[in-house]
């Protein structure tokens, strides 16, 4: 498929990897932007040469979140709407069986912070920043505040949120936002290998284990225990299982099938 505002690419290390590419807007959503970034992550969904996925920007920033030009003049419905249409990607990320690494620079704004939230794991350049900006224009982040009320608990999730600074990269890690800091010029090389150590596992317990993860996040703790319990039997019946277990009692490198 061809993308106007995306570079889309699979490598031979079963790397999916999405660039926004609106470098000149700080690769801020419009509504093509948030289409095509939904459609992609789908795509790579159902590729089988796919087994991860990392999301980056082009240009200065990693993402500065929504392109306010299109903000005037609609109804509440229309907003609903519209809102609904920016964080369609946010949500199919973390519905999607195959983990998300973004490999964040720059800025991460508003949406975009909430893109880094929503990803399962994110690597960031030291001198980046995170932040969810939209209370310093009378708005509020929202849509973002799901995955991040997800990933930081819920003073730190505040504390982005209230504040809407712009956060440096260690104290994001440190709010449990990013997984890893590198310098930035190790940013490249770290996410792809942060991304290749995720396509080395098996992909069916991969995906079947994040799915559950997120699945079980909200449930009463005896019903999570019995969710995951279940979904542990099902993955033991699969050939992967069969093949990791022979494989490690072997003592030799397992050869993934995928089912």
């Amino acid at each position: 498929m061809d993308y106007q505002t995306l570079l889309v690419e699979v490598g031979d290390d079963h790397i999916g990897t999405i660039t926004l590419n609106r470098p000149e807007q700080l690769n801020t959503f419009d509504d093509m932007m948030a289409r095509e970034l939904d459609q992609a992550v789908w795509a790579l969904e159902a590729d089988p040469r796919v087994r991860a996925v990392i999301v980056k920007g082009a240009g200065k920033a990693f993402c500065a979140g929504i392109d306010i030009r299109a903000f005037a003049g609609k109804t509440a419905c229309e907003y609903k709407d519209w809102a609904e249409r920016m964080e369609k990607a946010l949500q199919s990320i973390m519905t999607i069986g195959k983990p998300v690494v973004a490999q964040v620079h720059g800025v991460a704004a508003a949406n975009g912070a909430g893109l880094v939230a929503a990803s399962d794991l994110a690597v960031a350049s030291e001198d980046a920043k995170i932040g969810y900006t939209a209370i310093n224009v009378g708005l509020f982040c929202l849509g973002p505040a799901v995955p991040l009320s997800r990933v930081a608990g819920r003073k730190h999730a505040l504390e982005f949120l209230l504040f809407g600074d712009l956060v440096p990269a260690r104290r994001a890690y440190e709010m449990g936002h990013l997984n890893m800091v590198v310098p930035p010029a190790e940013l490249e090389t770290a996410a792809r290998q942060y991304a290749r150590r995720l396509a080395a596992k098996s992909p069916v317990a991969l995906q079947l284990g994040k799915k559950a993860c997120y699945v079980t996040g909200d449930m009463e703790l005896h019903q999570a225990f019995e969710y995951m319990n279940e979904a542990f039997a099902r993955l033991c019946t699969t050939q992967d299982a069969q093949e990791g277990v022979s494989a490690f009692l072997e003592k030799r490198e397992p050869k993934w099938r995928g089912c």
